[in-house]
């Protein structure tokens, strides 16, 4: 009776410190799960500062007045303007060579017997 004593006794420890260590490293798992959130909470808040800083320089009245205040650019005058008349004439057409069938002109090139690719045997082992 000793023993089976001592040997549930022994069980019941052994039991005791899987349970102590699976909930240890529950513990652990749990405070990386929340440091993860917040990790990605943080990510979500500066993808949406970018995102707002974004749309701050991509506003087209910002763009606008930039453009006027750094770029030479002024509205196109009439005066700029020539008449169709004055249009270079058209560059002659180039012919183009006749395409010609790869295919066929190996055809035809070829008279021999069609190679199949595989060796011929030496004339000894005929």
């Amino acid at each position: 009776m000793r023993i089976l004593h001592f040997c549930v006794l022994i069980l019941l420890i052994s039991a005791a410190a899987y349970v102590y260590e699976i909930k240890f490293e529950s513990t652990l798992r749990a405070e990386r799960v929340a440091k993860m959130r917040v990790d990605v909470q943080r990510e979500r808040d500066a993808i949406a500062a970018l995102r707002a800083e974004w749309a701050t320089l991509d506003n087209p009245a910002r763009l606008q007045g930039l453009a006027r205040r750094h770029l030479p650019l002024r509205p196109a005058e009439a005066t700029q303007y020539d008449p169709l008349t004055r249009l270079p004439d058209r560059p002659p057409s180039a012919t183009q060579p006749t395409p010609t069938d790869a295919i066929a002109a190996i055809i035809e090139s070829n008279d021999g017997p069609a190679s199949t690719g595989s060796v011929t045997l030496p004339a000894k082992s005929r």
